[in-house]
């Protein structure tokens, strides 16, 4: 099915798809609510339903991107690709949260428009290479962001004491040692340890050092 509020280029569109085999245009819309509206109506019998919708991410009143969360939650086996002139990483991120399977820029080839309706046919998704690698910068700065929130929330778990005994770990001295450098009990600074490898996770001492270090706890 394709979706675009312009009649010409739903027109261009399948002029271009109708030369490919093995690929049928069953019907064509012009906003997301018609979009809806048409799947409602084929719903009682799937094998009406279409495979894959080519989906404008512009459109008047309820977006692609809207549309398409929608289709995605009411019907699992219709599978949308954007269509989109922004190369916008806001637009893409929100597109693949929505549940899209694939985005392509309007300036892509007839053949990579093609390649990506068949990928996606077949299961697997498609992004054109500008817009993967958009993606990719945007999934490696939530690890990034993730991996800094979840250093301050093990950093949160130690207490200025037990900070202060990690560090002389890190540094190779022994419970006994570090006992006399701060004036307690071994079995206190036994304790502590046990305490921090606790709530991190950890299962040994050479664990917890190793953490220490590559998680800059101290």
């Amino acid at each position: 099915m394709l979706v675009d509020d312009h009649s010409i280029v739903r027109d261009g569109i399948r002029l271009l798809l109708e030369q490919a085999d093995g690929l049928e245009i069953i019907d064509e819309a012009n906003d997301g609510e018609e979009v809806l509206d048409k799947l409602k109506v084929l719903q009682p019998d799937p094998s009406l339903l279409p495979d894959l919708i080519l989906m404008d991410i512009s459109l008047p009143g309820m977006s692609g991107i809207q549309t398409t969360q929608v289709i995605s939650r009411l019907y699992k086996n219709v599978r949308v690709l954007m269509l989109s002139m922004h190369n916008n990483e806001d637009y893409i991120l929100r597109s693949v949260e929505a549940g899209a399977y694939g985005y392509i820029l309007k300036d892509s080839s007839s053949d990579e428009m093609i390649k990506a309706i068949r990928t996606i046919a077949s299961g697997e998704k498609y992004y054109s290479s500008p817009v993967a690698s958009i993606i990719l910068s945007g999934y490696m700065q939530q690890l990034k962001k993730g991996d800094r929130h979840g250093r301050a929330e093990r950093q949160s778990k130690l207490s200025n004491k037990e900070k202060e005994i990690l560090q002389f770990l890190v540094d190779g001295m022994s419970s006994r040692e570090i006992a006399e450098k701060l004036q307690l009990s071994v079995r206190t600074v036994d304790n502590h340890r046990a305490n921090m490898m606790r709530r991190l996770q950890v299962r040994n001492a050479a664990e917890l050092v190793r953490m220490a270090v590559e998680d800059k706890l101290i």
